[in-house]
């Protein structure tokens, strides 16, 4: 059976685990696309992203997607992938291709607890010398930044970082000179145990 090229989409907001009685939107989707939001959840994952396709549903960023299920072969699903970027612990940090950084507590899962943007973090007072971005980076060098994997929900490489005493120290006082709205969520500094900075890929 031919693999389909359009799929009918129908998606809600999820609440709490349960479907929310908001409308239901329709969409067509590419198998590509399907797939791209289904690597974001699973990774590149062959026996997931299968039986995923087969059950029909997912759920992403908040919201609930059906399709009509589909079964897929290993040999077919296999070249599909091949083009989504993979996992490469060869490539170097480099802070300058970082886009976000996120905060993260030690539960596990790893629960967000703070996402800075550069383009918000990078901004400074008139008389502020130094950025809180600029603070982040240098945690980032004076720290152990290991790769972490890719992720393709954020589209990059992820390293992370371990925060130590020192780390919230320095960071906590740097906060002082973040915009006002990220400064009050940086309240919640003392209760992250690392950092995983997002470096987006350059498009080939």
């Amino acid at each position: 059976m031919a693999l389909p090229e359009k799929i009918p989409v129908r998606y809600t907001e999820e609440e709490a685990g349960y479907v929310s009685f908001r409308p239901l939107v329709r969409q067509m989707f590419s198998l590509n696309e399907l797939l791209d939001m289904v690597l974001s959840v699973t990774g590149k994952d062959a026996a997931r992203i299968r039986q995923i396709l087969k059950s029909g549903t997912v759920v992403f960023h908040f919201y609930r997607y059906w399709w009509q299920g589909f079964e897929i072969a290993e040999a077919e699903l296999d070249p599909l992938l091949a083009p989504f970027p993979d996992p490469d612990p060869s490539r170097a940090f480099r802070s300058e291709h970082c886009t976000v950084a996120l905060f993260e507590d030690s539960a596990t899962p790893p629960r967000l607890l703070i996402e800075v943007e550069r383009t918000v973090a990078s901004r400074s007072g008139l008389f502020r010398r130094r950025s809180f971005w600029e603070a982040l980076l240098s945690a980032a060098a004076a720290g152990s930044v290991g790769y972490h994997g890719y992720s393709y929900a954020r589209r990059g490489d992820v390293y992370h970082l371990a925060l130590t005493d020192e780390h919230r120290a320095a960071l906590t006082k740097a906060a002082g000179r973040a915009p006002r709205n990220l400064r009050r969520e940086l309240a919640l500094l003392e209760r992250a145990s690392r950092i995983a900075f997002v470096c987006p890929r350059a498009k080939s």
